[in-house]
Parts: structure tokens; C-alpha cells; sequence
């Protein structure tokens, strides 16, 4: 679903009632959507008949429609596809079309409208234990396969109050915004539970920052006197390029306290955000996070932490984070290595949804005793943590967290591929962006139209925002002796870092050098 009123009406109505939702990022392709539905047996199906993302039209009831037959044929049936027909209360871009018909099936789709004449106007609130499950979202394994992360009912519920409540100093008569979609973990927390469980004002957006004009975000704060705003580092890099006059004309007094989410924010972001938008006066919360942590762990607090650019700072009330070296050896003082944490919090995961084998093995097993983020982290000499980036095999671009396996499995699908591999490359606006490494099969031509075949494929299977910026012609891929692919020298070749490091124990030593020189010179 789109960032409509509907959606955390939906989600508070299940919280009501004590089913299980699991809300799917509206960007997702018709597979990636089947796959969580066979994966959490779902019974109803929630979407509307589209939604303009600017100027681009997504038909998000043909995606479902898709969807659903993908999962009829893999043996299980949606019972009820409920729809709302948001469309046609929506202004369209100029020269769009406004008459946009909807596949349908009588048997099993349904309007919302038409479902709410016959609705009773009360629903007395079902009971439920603290452990019971309140909803699963699903974020990228490193395997390929999609996790299903399960929160439960009252540790959920007091983390994500609590860390609103205190992470962006909210008080009554405070507006607050956060700009992320619902679809993932900081929307679930940020946007629907945390502020409504504190009883905040805050706005939802459908939108882009930059439709109709590029200013649509200041806008926004200057119209409703935002004193809150949360929002991501790739948009706020994205914003620095149209410069500062747009930001100037628009009246940001208001604004207490400003939050950076999704990923590390670098420095120059850092001093934009601090120094523009928050004039110098605001306090920056710098959270991380993780959708299995339901909340913020490592936080400065407004006007209690004394701030620096681009570092997390201090863990969060109740939470202990230590740094492992690679032996799992703990690292007092200053250092860098494997972000963990000693003991658990409320907001915690408690599983994985129907695999909690699976959940022991992912985030227990790494450091027994521990739970591993998955991140690295160091500590410097005052204490602080600054949050280094995935050290296990994923990928963080523009904030959406991918698994290298999930890309890799759909790049070799290709009838013309033989081996693929994926790292992330550092990128100016998101982050970090895509950079595949392709072996073609014996015979097969490496040229642009395998390339955009290779990107498309990706973009189909799982999204657009996980199409690939750069693909490479790979002859080889540099393995050890027991044939894994050695991903940090993929990062460094991706980056133009000729500072390889120890690769004594690859099969092959020559193949880096190689992978050198076909490196397109971007």
C-alpha cells in the first residue's frame, strides 16, 4: 500500500482485534510480494487500484494480481483481496490518464468502501497475552530468502513509546514527521506506533521530495510548523545538490529536533542538516537501528549528548553493546570490529516467523552469547560509536537492506550468465549503490544490451531500487582455495582501491589485477 490513512488504519485495526499483519513495501515486484505471502500463509490481502509516485503511475492491484496467481500456483490461495480506490482522488500529473481500468476477479477482490457501508461503528479491543505477536515485516536474508521478523505485543509497543518519547524530546503540541514508508521497520515504529502511542501530532507523505518541485520537503515543515523531523541520509544528500536558496526561502523556526535514519550519515550531510535545516540550533539524532531491534539502540539524546558528526554515540536506556575481533574477543577501549549486544531489550525480535532455527542460527551463532548486528562499529576515545557499515554479506543502498545472494540468485538466472557477484560501492547520493561482477557463459558477448538485460532482471524480481548502477565483465572472480568468493577485494576493485591487502590465500592472484584493468572508468 501507498502512505495513505488507510494503511495504519489497517494496521491498528488488526492490533484491535490481535491478527497478525505484515505490511509489504509498495516499491516491491509481484514476486518479491508472493513470496512473503506464501511465506506467512497469508489470508487477506490489503492494496489499492495505484498510486502516482510523482509522475510515474504504479498499479499496485495488477503487482498483487500477479502476486497472488504466483502463489496460487505454489499452493496457496488468498482467501480476500481488499482494495481502495485511491486513484480517483488523486489530482494526476499533467496529460496522465485519469481512466485507468483494474483487473478484477468477483470471486475473491472486494472495495473498501463498499465493505465499510456494512461495517458496525464499534470493535471492543481483544485481549491479548505480552508475548503474542503483533505483526512481521520482512527484511532481506543473507541467504536470499526473505526473514520474516516477528515482534510481539507489549515489548514492541513500550520500546517504541519510550525511544519516541525521549530520543526526539516530544512534548504536547509538538508536530513530528517522518518521512519513511510504512513498508519498513522505521515507518512501523516511527510513524504509526511510537508517535500514536505518545498521542503525537505527526504528518504521513505520499510523495517524493521532489514533486512538484524540489523543495516539497520544507514546504511541508514550513505549512504544518514541523518541530520534529526524521527522515534519511540519501535524502538528505539528494537535497544538498539543488543547493541552499531553496531552503532559505522557506521559514524552519519551528524545527527542535532533527533525526537521521537508515544508514551511517557522513559529515558533510551531518553539518548540512545541523547547519541549514536546524540553523545551528537543533539537536541532531543520529539512530541506529535495526528492523530486528524494533527500536533505536545507539542514539544521542536532545540536549543531554553532546553531539559529533556521524557518530550514534551512546547505546539507549537498558541496552549494552560490546565490539568483537574476528575470534570473538572482547575489545575494551577504543577499537573497531563486530557490533553485539550482551542482553536483550523490549522492542527485541523474538524470532523468526516459522523458523526459529533459523533465528538462532543468524543472529546467535556468529559470537555465542551475543547477538550480532551484522554491522561493524568502532569505539573512540571518548566512548563514542560510529557505526561502520555491514561487515557480513549485505548491502545497504539508499537505506534498503539486500542480501548479496538475493541479487547474485536472480543475475544467474540469466541464460547467459555463469557466476555473478555483488558488493556495494560508495555513492554520493545513496550511499552506497550496486556493483555486480558477471562471468558470461564461453561464447556469450558482454555488451550493454546484457547489461540492461541483467539490470531489468533485478529490478523485476525485487524492486526498482535495487537495479544495479554498474555491471562488470568478471573473466574470474577472486576465490580462496576452498572456493569463497573473497568480497572484500570485489569492494576494493568496485571502489578503484589498488589497496587489495593479504590475498596469499586466493587460488588465483592474478585475477585481481585483471579485474583491475576491465574496471569501466566511471
Amino acid at each position: 500500500m501507498p502512505m495513505i490513512l488507510e494503511l495504519p488504519i489497517v494496521m491498528l485495526a488488526c492490533t484491535r482485534i490481535g491478527a497478525i499483519h505484515s505490511v509489504v513495501f509498495g516499491g516491491y515486484s509481484a514476486d518479491s510480494l508472493a513470496e512473503r505471502i506464501l511465506d506467512s500463509k497469508s489470508k487477506i490481502l490489503i492494496t489499492t487500484d495505484g498510486v502516482w509516485r510523482g509522475e510515474k503511475l504504479l498499479l499496485l492491484k495488477t503487482i498483487c494480481n500477479e502476486a497472488l496467481n504466483k502463489a496460487k500456483k505454489n499452493g496457496h490461495e488468498v482467501e480476500c483481496c481488499i482494495v481502495v480506490s485511491h486513484l480517483k482522488r488523486l489530482t494526476n500529473p499533467q496529460n496522465a490518464k485519469s481512466d485507468i481500468l483494474v483487473a478484477w476477479d468477483d470471486d475473491r477482490d472486494v472495495w473498501w468502501h463498499d465493505e465499510m457501508e456494512e461495517a458496525e461503528n464499534k470493535c471492543y479491543p481483544v485481549w491479548m497475552n505480552a508475548e503474542d505477536p503483533l505483526f512481521i515485516l520482512y527484511t532481506s536474508g543473507s541467504t536470499g530468502k526473505p526473514k520474516g521478523v516477528l515482534h510481539t505485543t507489549a515489548g514492541y509497543l513500550i520500546y517504541a513509546a519510550t525511544t519516541f518519547k525521549y530520543v526526539f524530546d516530544y512534548h504536547p503540541g509538538d508536530v513530528y514527521w517522518c518521512t519513511a514508508d510504512i513498508g519498513w521497520i522505521t515507518g512501523h515504529t516511527y510513524v504509526v506506533y511510537g508517535p500514536l502511542a505518545n498521542g503525537a501530532t505527526s504528518i504521513i507523505f505520499e510523495g517524493t521530495p521532489f514533486y512538484p518541485k524540489n523543495d516539497r520537503f520544507w514546504t511541508i515543515i514550513e505549512k504544518y510548523k514541523v518541530t520534529q523531523f526524521y527522515t534519511a541520509p540519501t535524502a538528505i544528500r539528494s537535497l544538498m545538490k539543488f543547493g541552499d536558496d531553496l531552503v532559505k526561502k522557506h521559514d524552519l523556526s519551528f524545527l527542535k529536533v532533527l533525526g537521521s535514519v537508515g544508514e551511517p550519515i557522513n559529515t558533510e550531510a551531518w553539518l548540512w542538516f545541523y547547519n541549514l535545516i536546524g540553523n545551528a540550533r537543533c539537536s541532531i539524532s543520529d539512530t541506529f537501528w535495526q528492523t530486528e531491534t524494533g527500536g533505536h539502540v545507539i542514539t544521542p539524546l536532545p540536549g543531554a549528548t553532546p553531539m559529533k558528526p556521524g557518530s550514534a554515540t551512546f547505546p539507549f536506556f537498558g541496552v549494552l553493546p560490546e565490539i568483537l575481533d574476528e575470534d570473538g574477543h572482547l575489545i575494551e577501549g577504543e577499537g573497531e570490529g563486530y557490533l553485539v549486544f550482551r542482553q536483550p531489550w523490549p522492542g527485541m525480535m523474538r524470532s523468526l516467523y516459522g523458523n526459529h532455527q533459523r533465528f538462532q542460527n543468524t543472529y546467535f551463532d556468529r559470537f555465542y552469547g551475543y547477538y550480532c548486528t551484522g554491522d561493524g562499529a568502532r569505539r573512540d576515545a571518548d566512548g563514542y560509536f560510529w557505526i561502520t557499515g555491514r561487515i557480513d554479506d549485505m548491502l545497504n543502498v539508499s537505506g534498503h537492506l539486500m542480501s548479496t545472494a538475493e541479487v547474485e540468485n536472480i543475475l544467474t538466472e540469466h541464460s547467459s550468465v555463469t557466476e555473478a557477484a555483488a558488493v556495494s560501492k560508495p555513492h554520493p547520493i545513496k550511499g552506497q549503490c550496486l556493483y555486480c561482477f558477471i562471468t558470461p557463459n564461453e561464447g556469450v558477448k558482454f555488451d550493454k544490451k546484457l547489461q540492461d538485460e541483467l539490470k531489468n532482471k533485478v529490478r523485476e524480481q525485487i524492486g526498482p531500487f535495487a537495479q544495479p548502477d554498474i555491471i562488470q565483465l568478471a573473466p574470474g572472480l577472486p576465490k580462496t582455495r576452498s572456493g569463497k568468493i573473497m568480497r572484500r577485494v570485489l569492494r576494493k576493485i568496485a571502489a578503484g582501491d589498488r589497496n587489495v591487502g593479504d590475498i596469499s590465500t586466493l587460488a588465483d592472484e592474478s585475477i585481481v589485477n585483471t579485474l583491475f584493468e576491465l574496471r569501466p572508468q566511471i
